[in-house]
This record gives C-alpha cells, structure tokens and sequence, in this order.
C-alpha cells in the first residue's frame, strides 16, 4: 500500500511518470489478447506456445492491475475519452487485417514464396500499424 501511494504522489509530482503511465494505458487500450493468441499459433511448438503465451497474459493482467490501481479507474483511457473513443471506433476494423495477417504469415511458412504474398504481409503491417497509429 505505500509503494502504491509512492507511485501515486510520482504521478501527481512528476510529469515523465505520469506520462509514461498514461502511454502504457493506451497501449492496454490498444491491446486485444484474443487477436495476440490467434498470432501465437503461428508457433506450432503448442508446450511453448502456451508457455510464453501464458507469460504474456500474466503480464498483460498485472499491468492492467497496477495502471488501474495507479488511476483508480478500471477504464482504459478514462482521462482521455476521445482517444477512447478513436481507439474503440478503430479496433474492429482491424481484426480482418490481424487474421488476413496471419494467414498470409502461414502460407509463407508452408513455403509459398510469391512476390504478391510478401508485398501483400507487409501491405497488413502497414495497415494495422496505421490504424493503431503506430509505425510500421
């Protein structure tokens, strides 16, 4: 309970932390584990799989935790509803390029190798980064 009140005075005190706060917010806003373990089964090693996968969901979970205590909020992006809002509008179109993704990942591992294939991966990575507004 004092490390958390600690946290709390740096938020309230310090404009890096309360930043960098609010970007791991909007990374948790932006995130969908469901699409991430779509992307995990690209690793055919499934004892691994679930393994690292299993990591990441721990993380993700004690992440969450930690901002929302620090925010006293569980509401992503609370501060901030016009990102929100942006991010939630955004998302859905995303999930078709995510498993277009991936299939195109997959095809390429079986061994298809067509110049169309290629450009067309990198055309979703592109296009996710943009509609999450991260770079490429």
């Amino acid at each position: 309970e004092t490390r958390i009140q600690t946290l709390k005075e740096m938020m309230a005190c310090w404009p890096l932390f309360k930043t960098l706060i609010a970007n791991v917010d909007m990374v948790l806003a932006k995130t969908d584990l469901v699409v991430a373990r779509h992307y995990a089964h690209l690793l055919e090693d499934r004892e691994l799989r679930e393994s690292i996968f299993d990591r990441i969901s721990n993380e993700h979970a004690l992440t969450t935790e930690a901002v929302n205590l620090l925010q006293d909020t569980t509401e992503r992006l609370s501060g901030n509803p016009t990102l929100a809002n942006s991010i939630r509008n955004r998302l859905p179109y995303l999930d078709p390029l995510n498993h277009l993704q991936v299939e195109m990942i997959q095809r390429y591992r079986n061994g298809e190798t067509d110049e169309k294939l290629k450009l067309a991966i990198h055309l979703t990575i592109n296009g996710i980064a943009a509609g999450l507004r991260n770079t490429g």
